[in-house]
């Protein structure tokens, strides 16, 4: 039998064999994920876990490498950054057409929407939130990538005129009917491409760090870190700068995720509040904070529509729910890169 992405027989296979599960196995496809395909695969005796493989088609040059996903989720265990804990890897592609691992199911709440978070926290709780949430990024940002093993994840020097490249390249790949990317797309490129701030300390970024890619416990703690699939070592402002941009306050027009995000919430932190935790915390300077969240924006831009073409193109890739307003936030995201860039000063 096969679902989308699992071959059940063979994969059930190797889960009993290496992780200990015992057949008959039950996979439930996690909804949320717009990349990555995530299994919650339970077995006889109630034991569960969780398994993550790239998507069924029009995969990215350079994207959705387990593998390399497997080491830096592994090697955060060794740290304050709370990840869920590796079970295995496999990367024979004939059990079922692409590498997969296996990690620890980590109980807790994934906030999607302001539903989701009203439901789940008190306005206390939404301020342990916010707070937790800078707390582990900040903690992301003071790990030694050399001294647990992940100092050779990626160049060091460059970091912003790389991703630049990257997305732009990619945004390439993926061209979609309706964007609106002579306008936008390229002429925010070469803004940022032309103001590229001095390159701080190089650490460890997450690379689509925000709130719903955390699991929070009871309290709004965070009790984990997900969806690691673009991490590599940077400069860490380009984390906080994106996690502003989805870091939606009440009078925004809308989320970037085309939902009611939950930070509108009463309880949850300000963006200016957020600012100053981070900047409390980490000791950096983030006076160039809004060259970085235009950067946010246009970066998401570009992963957006690769989203968009993979399913235009039939692939799977998770949840599908609101596909057909992906045009409209593709050009709405490049728009705010480009109102951000001009509130910055920033020049081609």
């Amino acid at each position: 039998m096969t679902i989308e992405g699992i071959d059940t027989g063979p994969v059930s296979e190797w889960l009993a064999s290496n992780v200990g599960l015992e057949p008959p196995l039950r996979f439930e496809l996690i909804a949320g994920g717009r990349s990555n395909l995530t299994f919650e695969v339970s077995d006889r005796r109630g034991q569960s876990v969780v398994l993550r493989r790239p998507p069924v088609s029009h995969v990215l040059p350079t994207a959705h490498d387990m593998a390399r996903e497997h080491r830096v989720v592994t090697a955060l265990a060794a740290t304050s950054v709370p990840v869920a804990r590796t079970l295995g890897l496999c990367l024979d592609t004939e059990v079922t057409g692409a590498p997969f691992y296996v990690m620890e199911l980590v109980k807790g709440h994934v906030l999607r929407d302001a539903a989701a978070a009203e439901a789940t926290l008190d306005t206390a709780g939404r301020r342990r939130a916010s707070e937790s949430v800078c707390d582990v990024l900040s903690a992301l940002h003071r790990v030694d990538a050399d001294a647990v093993g992940l100092g050779d994840l990626g160049r060091r020097e460059g970091y912003i005129a790389r991703q630049l490249e990257r997305w732009h390249k990619q945004f390439d790949a993926s061209q979609v009917e309706g964007t609106d990317r002579a306008v936008a797309i390229d002429r925010v490129y070469e803004r940022l491409a032309a103001a590229i701030p001095e390159q701080g300390e190089v650490r460890i970024v997450h690379g689509d760090y925000r709130l719903d890619n955390t699991m929070l416990g009871p309290d709004g703690s965070v009790v984990a870190v997900l969806d690691w699939e673009i991490c590599t070592l940077g400069e860490p402002l380009a984390d906080f700068g994106l996690l502003m941009v989805y870091w939606t306050e009440p009078e925004d027009e809308s989320g970037v995720l085309g939902v009611t995000a939950p930070t509108t919430l009463p309880g949850f932190a300000s963006r200016a509040e957020m600012r100053g935790m981070y900047a409390g915390k980490t000791g950096r300077d983030v006076d160039k904070l809004d060259y970085y969240v235009a950067f946010g924006y246009w970066k998401l831009a570009c992963i957006l529509q690769g989203v968009l073409s993979r399913y235009r193109g039939g692939a799977a890739g998770g949840d599908r729910s609101g596909v057909e307003t992906f045009v409209a936030r593709v050009n709405s995201l490049a728009g705010a890169a480009s109102a951000v860039a001009d509130a910055a000063g920033l020049r081609p």
